[in-house]
Formats: C-alpha cells, sequence, structure tokens
C-alpha cells in the first residue's frame, strides 16, 4: 500500500502548498482571513501532515516487531484525523465564519457545538462534514488500492468498497439536505445557473459507475468514478456559494467575495470591483 502511494502522496501534499500561494496571490484578504481566523486547526493539519510523513520514513529503520506496526498505527491515526480536520474545515467555509467589519475572524476550537453567529470550528455539523469525508476518502482510497494492488491486499481493498458505498450514498443524502438547510444560498444559486447542475450530476453518475463496477472487477472504472464523485461534490460547494468565498455567520453583508477579496478590490469595495 505504502508503495502504491509513494510516487504521488509528496507531491500531493506540494499541491497543498501551491494552492496556498495561490491563494495568497489571487484572493489576499481570504487568504489573510481565513489563515488567520483558522490558525490552530491550521497547525494541526501542518503537524497530521508531518507525523503522516514520519512515519513513512521511520517504520522501515528498524526490523522490529512493535517498530512496524507502530508507525503504521501513527500513519493511520494521522491520515484519519487529517481528512476528519479537512472535512471540517469545508463545513466551516460551507456554513460561514463570524467575520467582522473588517474581514476578520477568529473561532475556537468549539463552543456549544451549536450553529450560532459566534460558532466553533468543531460544530454537529462540521463534525457531519468531516465524517462524510471520511467515509468518501475511504472508499477512494479502498479502490486505490484495490487498482493498484494484486492478491490478499487488493481483495481486502476489494472488500471494504460495497459497504463504504453505502455509508458514502447515504451520508451524502444527509449532508445535501442539511446543507440547503444550513446554506440556503447554495439551493438558490444553483437554480439561478441550471448548468450548474452539472455538477452534482457528476457526483451521483460517479458513484453510480462505483456501483456498477465493483461486482464486475472493473478497478479502474471504479476508481475514476469515485473521482467523479469527489469533484463533483467539491464543485457543487464552489458554484452554490459562488460569488461567495467565504460566507458570513453574523451576517451576510460583509461575506468575503471573489471580489472584495482580490488585491485589484481590496476588502473596501465590498459592493464589487468597478468596470
Amino acid at each position: 500500500m505504502l508503495r502504491s502511494v509513494g510516487p504521488v502522496w509528496n507531491g500531493n501534499e506540494v499541491w497543498l502548498v501551491s494552492a496556498g500561494g495561490t491563494l495568497f496571490f489571487a484572493f489576499p484578504a481570504l487568504y489573510a482571513s481565513s489563515f488567520s481566523g483558522f490558525y490552530l486547526p491550521l497547525m494541526i493539519v501542518l503537524w497530521l501532515l508531518m507525523l503522516r510523513g514520519i512515519a513513512i520514513a521511520f517504520r522501515g529503520h528498524l526490523d522490529n516487531a512493535a517498530w512496524t506496526p507502530f508507525w503504521d498505527i501513527v500513519f493511520g491515526f494521522s491520515s484519519l484525523l487529517l481528512v476528519l480536520f479537512l472535512g471540517a474545515a469545508l463545513g466551516n467555509v460551507v456554513r460561514g465564519v463570524p467575520l467582522d467589519g473588517q474581514g476578520n475572524f477568529l473561532e475556537p476550537l468549539w463552543t456549544n457545538f451549536r450553529l450560532g453567529p459566534q460558532p466553533g470550528v468543531i460544530d454537529w455539523y462540521t463534525t457531519l462534514t468531516g465524517v462524510a469525508a471520511v467515509f468518501a476518502l475511504t472508499q477512494h482510497g479502498a479502490l486505490w488500492v484495490a487498482l493498484k494492488t494484486e492478491g490478499a491486499v487488493n481483495a481486502r481493498a476489494r472488500s471494504i468498497g460495497r459497504p463504504t458505498w453505502w455509508a458514502v450514498t447515504v451520508i451524502t443524502i444527509v449532508l445535501t439536505a442539511v446543507t440547503f438547510h444550513v446554506q440556503p444560498q447554495i439551493p438558490a444559486s444553483l437554480a439561478a445557473r441550471p448548468w450548474t447542475y452539472v455538477c452534482p450530476a457528476l457526483a451521483v453518475a460517479g458513484q453510480i459507475a462505483v456501483w456498477r463496477s465493483l461486482p464486475s472487477g472493473d478497478e479502474l472504472r471504479a476508481f475514476l468514478g469515485s473521482c467523479a464523485y469527489l469533484l463533483g461534490m467539491m464543485t457543487s460547494v464552489v458554484f452554490g456559494l459562488y460569488p461567495v468565498v467565504l460566507p458570513a455567520s453574523t451576517n451576510p453583508a460583509p461575506a468575503l467575495t471573489i471580489y472584495n477579496a482580490t488585491m485589484a478590490c481590496g476588502w473596501g469595495s465590498r459592493g464589487g470591483c468597478p468596470a
């Protein structure tokens, strides 16, 4: 399994750094607001990323019955928490954060686990999005391992595929219904631009492709179906919030949009860039 991810996992983490750099140059107000407001969870994510790399590097240093399993547990635990926190972060973006008049905010890790004008990073909704991310990427990872391995590891990965498919499908339906209630802008935005329904349709088509491919053993099509599901879900969020990039839980007026978060416009031009 580690050999299957070896050529790509480092590169994928570089993409995270590149995304942060691109965010800084394209939307500096969004970068400043989100990286300061989410300071604690971002530090946790950074440490979890480091633990993943350390676990992969250290597990082969000693041939010992306790050493290797210990680092395997560290790798699995840090990976699980990483997905949970990144899913919760996406939930924060959808739900909204307590922005002030200058576009700044600072959230505690948790408050009372309820939605409201002053929420924490972790509440019942962001926990739900985190759990949904865990199920979705468990399915995705299992299909990747099945595609890249043979024998007992392949059989074990394929056996995980069908139960996680059901979990992903059910939690996607629940999360979609809850999200439409928590953030009414998403269904309204999709309805205003009917062509954007191609995004949720892509997610549905991806899950159907996974279901149809599992019994036949078409591992490549199953993995590509999972890719389509993830792409469809992420783009549904993007187009559902557009032009907002960071909603406000306090007041819709100071929400960060693609216009007031850019270098050219700045936070002061909340009404949008002049033509």
